[in-house]
């Protein structure tokens, strides 16, 4: 059930869902969820992919019909889904028209109001009264320029003539985007709106949404905008009782609570699998006594024998019925990164590249030295060369002009942005492979060998999977693995927070601050950025 509001409701607006539920093939997608957003509230929706945030947005924006549970809108809506459409004959100006048609609506109303009240109708005042207040309320004479102060913010197309069909997809997405921040509207439900978005227009999202005196829905996992902008965040991936989490304080409240949270979990965990084993261990110890225990030293009578078996027998029993009544009701908990020690030769320079260049990709000549735990960012533009000056310095890219010098012995591992051709073998047989091939050719000792499991990355269900089954963030998980495999002395790292969950990240940020290794970052995360904030920088 679901009901809309249309007319503005400015600071009645308000967005309720209650215990949502909502499957699909049989498989439960979005369970137990509550969530409220009033005026002036920001709430961040996070989860890996797959945990349901786009279909929560939809059932938010009444476009989906939920298996159970309600939703409740008060006030005007606009959906700014990740996907545009690529069949539109329209021109940018209809697209603004169309994306502002309850502003226009708005201002027809109002001229209609003000010709009445010219013509003294019959209540027209009171109707010029109400239009003039909902125009108002709206800033609907504003809107328009509103919308070409965040087209150029955005840097989008304003030419109202331009046929969409010639522009990009990202083009287009801005120009949305532009409109429903322009519009006016009582609530926003945004899908990942940083997607093709540079720096300037992040800013004027970000400020944007801010400034919104109504309710916002954001799904994203751009975790500098979660930062900046929500007030709360509802939690999508699993918790120890199944149902979602939401977390006051903004983001960094969701932060502490979820790392509480997982804490309380593992300790919950932890005591009932030693509860188990000690009611086993308990059960054992019992069945050993029966059959052997209770039997009296030789020269004692049988009928001792008969008095203390029953008793032996009832204790086996008690154990039993202990163990089977005892619940395992805590789920195992997520499983969490451990990064292996990466040690590396101290007090030698472990690469070194002098002036390197690659072809119409790296033009103007750079230079790299790396010592252990030395730490550098490599920032800049798309297409400054970034991912060539990481390939070169990881000998998978020739240079043009320069020279690259490793230490003999020194071990550079290079995590790309693009995952291998996905193949039928298993994950772990995969990672078993490169670690096979380390050994064999002794580039590693098979005492510093790391199995799979150790590293915290795959559950166990994935890695027995084949690698083309695997999601993309699986497949990149997959690739860290094989990595760290080689116990590298050196990490070059290519936006390594591509398609990795929040939580993921966090870890491994904070294992590359204290790592031994030489580490080498090229990103677009902000966050990553504000996180290395104290790290040497080379801007491409």
């Amino acid at each position: 059930m679901s009901t809309v509001i249309a007319l503005p409701a400015r600071a009645r607006a308000h967005l309720n869902a209650t215990d949502l539920y909502v499957s699909r093939g049989g498989r439960p997608v979005l369970t137990g969820v509550d969530l409220t957003v009033s005026a002036g509230a920001r709430l961040g929706v996070v989860g890996e992919n797959g945990r349901g945030k786009t279909t929560l947005l939809q059932v938010l924006a009444g476009t989906l019909t939920p298996d159970a549970g309600t939703v409740h809108r008060v006030g005007t809506l606009a959906v700014a889904d990740q996907e545009m459409p690529i069949g539109d004959d329209r021109t940018v100006g209809g697209l603004i028209d169309h994306e502002l048609a309850q502003v226009r609506s708005v201002l027809r109303a109002f001229e209609s109001a003000t010709l009445a009240l010219a013509e003294e109708r019959p209540g027209a005042e009171q109707a010029y009264g109400d239009a003039l207040a909902v125009a108002e309320s709206i800033g609907a004479w504003e809107a328009d320029r509103r919308v070409d102060i965040s087209l150029a913010a955005l840097g989008a197309v304003s030419d109202r003539a331009r046929p969409l069909a010639g522009l990009s997809v990202g083009q287009r997405y801005r120009i949305r985007l532009a409109c429903l921040l322009g519009a006016g509207h009582d609530l926003l439900l945004l899908d990942e709106p940083t997607n093709h978005l540079d720096a300037d227009g992040l800013d004027h999202l970000t400020a944007r949404l801010r400034d919104h005196p109504g309710g916002v829905v954001l799904v994203s996992h751009d975790r500098a905008l979660l930062s900046d902008v929500v007030t709360a965040v509802l939690d999508l991936d699993p918790t120890s009782d199944g149902r979602p989490r939401t977390y006051g304080g903004g983001y960094m409240g969701y932060h502490e609570g979820r790392r509480a949270e997982r804490e309380r979990w593992e300790v919950a965990y932890r005591d009932q699998q030693l509860e188990r084993q000690r009611l086993a261990h308990d059960l054992s110890a019992a069945q050993n006594r029966l059959s052997t225990g209770w039997r009296p030293e030789k020269g004692t009578g049988k009928h001792t024998r008969a008095t203390r078996a029953p008793a032996l027998v009832r204790a086996v029993h008690r154990r039993q019925e202990e163990l089977e009544a005892h619940v395992l009701d805590v789920p195992r908990p997520p499983l969490r990164f451990q990064m292996p020690q990466l040690d590396a030769p101290q007090g030698v320079t472990l690469l070194r590249a002098d002036g390197v260049t690659v072809r119409g990709r790296l033009r103007a000549p750079q230079s790299v030295l790396l010592r252990s735990g030395d730490r550098l960012v490599v920032t800049g533009a798309n297409g400054t060369g970034k991912s060539s000056l990481l390939s070169v310095l990881a000998g998978t890219l020739a240079p043009e002009s320069g020279t690259v010098q490793r230490k003999r012995g020194v071990r550079v591992g290079l995590l790309a942005q693009v995952s291998p051709r996905p193949l039928r073998q298993r994950a772990f047989e995969v990672y078993d492979t490169v670690v096979g091939r380390l050994v064999s050719s002794g580039k590693l000792a098979e005492a510093g060998t790391i199995g799979l499991g150790q590293l915290g990355l795959l559950p166990s269900e994935a890695a027995h999977r084949p690698v083309a089954d695997l999601s993309i963030g699986q497949r990149r998980r997959l690739d860290l693995a094989v990595l760290l495999a080689a116990r590298p002395h050196v990490l070059l790292l290519d936006e390594p927070t591509n398609h990795l969950s929040m939580a993921l990240v966090e870890e491994l940020t904070q294992a590359l601050a204290v790592t031994g290794a030489a580490v080498v970052l090229a990103t677009h995360d902000r966050q990553l950025l504000r996180d290395t904030a104290s790290w040497p920088r080379l801007h491409l």
